[in-house]
């Protein structure tokens, strides 16, 4: 079902910035908007995985750099029975992770330094095996479609802007309407649609990252601890680069996020719950412990230094 939706906000997105294009310079300007969405998106499928990497200054690492880590996500690989993806690891204090890259063969799954210190190995397997799931149903080549496309939608509403401003007349086929209609409102919706589907996948994710691990409560957990990390520890890469926020597990946006229009990701809460559902269909014990009471009680995150980094 999240896959079949993803699909349908996918195309409602394509046909979104056709619109636009159209509403700018009628069949020609949908022409145009064609050959640059796909000019985009092929410049994106080949090197998005790079540009995001090198954005956070991920290193890549391997099994003499970092033994245990590394081992964790090829065991998890194994598991899933697809190709081993690169592991990196990211400098930075706030506890976070993501995927990236256009098919199993060529993924990455990159960790924070903060997530490996503040986690235990059951819930960093919970995490990855969270990440490879992501790369399993290909929502890092969605993501980075979408975002392409959002993207590129917000490139023609400046353009739509400065069409009219310096020219007198226009060719949209409404008029002034049609462009007031590309600045303002594709915008907004391409953001709502990118949105819609982001927390689409992150659901999608957190099920199958549970089912590979056998361990549902391990991810509530890592995910309880995520956010309380993101709330109190600012990630200043992502706060400049706000277009990524989409790719982490978690909202590395001072935790901004809560099952809304313009959020990124589905309440953190909401999710440890539907884990916790799991868990109990498949007999898991929670022995009584809460993950749901640790995002409400923010206690400050713990900042010993792990086994991991």
């Amino acid at each position: 079902m999240n896959t079949m939706r993803a699909g349908l906000l996918l195309a409602a997105l394509t046909g979104l910035f056709l619109a636009a294009g159209y509403l700018i310079g009628a069949q020609q300007g949908m022409i145009i908007a064609f050959v640059l969405a796909l000019g985009m998106n092929a410049f994106a499928y080949w090197n998005s995985d790079k540009m995001v990497l090198r954005m956070y200054g991920a290193k890549q690492v391997d099994r003499a750099g970092a033994p245990r880590f590394y081992a964790l996500v090829e065991d998890l690989a194994r598991r899933a029975n697809m190709p081993m993806p690169k592991v990196y690891i990211m400098e930075n204090s706030q506890p976070n992770a993501f995927a990236t890259g256009r098919n199993p063969e060529n993924a990455a799954v990159a960790a924070t330094t903060g997530l490996l210190n503040i986690l235990d190995e059951r819930e960093i397997r919970g995490v990855m095996a969270h990440e490879l799931a992501h790369v399993q149903h290909r929502d890092t080549l969605v993501m980075t479609i979408t975002a392409t496309l959002a993207g590129a939608i917000g490139m023609l509403a400046n353009f739509a802007f400065l069409f009219r401003g310096g020219h007198g007349d226009n060719r949209s086929p409404l008029g002034g309407i049609g462009m007031i209609a590309v600045m303002i409102l594709a915008p907004l919706t391409a953001m709502m649609v990118q949105f819609a589907i982001s927390r689409s996948r992150e659901y999608g994710a957190d099920a199958g990252g549970a089912a590979l691990t056998g361990d549902p409560l391990a991810l509530a957990s890592a995910l309880a601890k995520l956010e309380r990390g993101a709330r109190q520890i600012p990630n200043n890469d992502a706060e400049a680069n706000p277009a990524t926020a989409h790719l982490f597990i978690i909202n590395p946006l001072s935790g901004r996020g809560a099952d809304n229009l313009f959020s990124t990701h589905p309440s953190t809460a909401n999710r440890v719950k539907k884990l916790q559902e799991m868990a109990g269909q498949s007999g898991t014990e929670s022995g009584g412990w809460d993950p749901a009471a640790q995002v409400r009680t923010a206690q400050p995150a713990s900042r010993r230094p792990g086994p991991w980094g």
